[in-house]
C-alpha cells in the first residue's frame, strides 16, 4: 500500500475552489502518523507563506516567487489587521476559517477564493510579466498611493484587485500643473479582457501612463510584451 496526495469528491464545478483549499490545507499541513482525516485546525503564519509561495510557483509555472513585502500584504488581508508591521505577522497562527470560511470585510469572497483567482489570472495571461517582475500585484491600495503620490505624472504600477476575483489593475500618478498629484486606478482587466488583448498592447494604448514605478520609461519595460499591429487599422 501507499499513501495518496488528499482526494476530494466533488458533484460539480461550483465546488472546485473549496475542494482545491481542502486539498491544499490537508497536503501541507497534515502529519503523515495522523489519525484519518485529522488536520490542524490553525497552523502558523511562516508556514501559510511557505505553502502559499509554493503553491503559486508551482501554478504559474515560474521560478519568481512571492516576496517579504507581498507576505505582508497577505497577513494584513488575512487578518484584517492593518495597523501591525511585518514582524507583528511572524508569531501569529492562520486558521482554517480564515482561509476558507470567512468573508473578507466587504467583500462577497473569501481569502483563498480571490487567492485561487489570482493564480488563475496568472497562470493563463500574466505568466510572463509576473517573471519579469513587471506587476508588483500583492499591494494596497492604500501602499499604493503612499508611493506614487510623490511620482512624477503618468508613474504606474500593476496590483491585483482587491474588489474583484481575477482581477489586475494599473494605478496612475495624475500631477496637476500645481504640482498636485492623485492616484487613479483603472478599472480591473479579467482574463477575459486579456485573452481580447493583451496586457502589454493595453498599456502601449494608455498614453496617460509613462514609466513603470520607479522610473522605467513603459516601451523599454513592457516593449517586448508587445504584439505586432499586423491587421490593425
Amino acid at each position: 500500500q501507499v499513501l495518496s496526495l488528499p482526494i476530494v469528491v466533488i458533484v460539480h464545478g461550483n465546488q472546485d475552489n473549496n475542494a482545491k483549499a481542502t486539498v491544499l490545507w490537508d497536503n501541507a499541513f497534515s502529519e503523515i502518523d495522523r489519525v484519518p482525516f485529522v488536520v490542524a485546525e490553525r497552523v502558523p503564519w511562516e508556514k501559510m507563506c511557505d505553502t502559499l509561495n509554493l503553491k503559486f510557483m508551482a501554478e504559474v509555472q515560474t521560478t519568481k516567487g512571492l516576496l517579504k513585502e507581498h507576505y505582508f500584504f497577505l497577513a494584513q488581508k488575512i487578518f484584517n489587521d492593518h495597523s501591525a508591521g511585518p514582524e507583528d505577522f511572524q508569531n501569529r497562527s492562520v486558521s482554517w476559517a480564515q482561509f476558507n470560511k470567512e468573508i473578507l470585510p466587504g467583500r462577497g469572497f473569501t481569502f483563498w477564493q480571490w487567492f485561487d483567482g489570482v493564480l488563475d489570472l496568472t497562470k493563463r495571461c500574466l505568466k510572463s510579466y509576473w517573471s519579469d517582475r513587471l506587476i508588483v500585484g500583492f499591494i494596497s491600495k492604500q501602499y499604493v498611493c503612499k508611493v506614487l503620490s510623490a511620482e512624477p505624472h503618468g508613474t504606474f504600477l500593476l496590483r491585483f484587485s482587491d474588489s474583484e476575483i481575477g482581477g489586475v489593475t494599473i494605478a496612475h500618478v495624475i500631477r496637476g500643473q500645481d504640482g498636485s498629484s492623485q492616484v487613479e486606478n483603472i478599472q480591473p482587466f479579467s482574463a477575459k479582457d486579456l485573452s481580447i488583448r493583451s496586457l502589454g498592447d493595453r498599456i502601449r494604448d494608455l498614453a496617460q501612463l509613462r514609466n513603470l514605478y520607479p522610473d522605467i520609461p513603459k516601451d523599454q519595460a513592457f516593449g517586448s510584451h508587445y504584439n505586432s499591429e499586423r491587421g490593425r487599422g
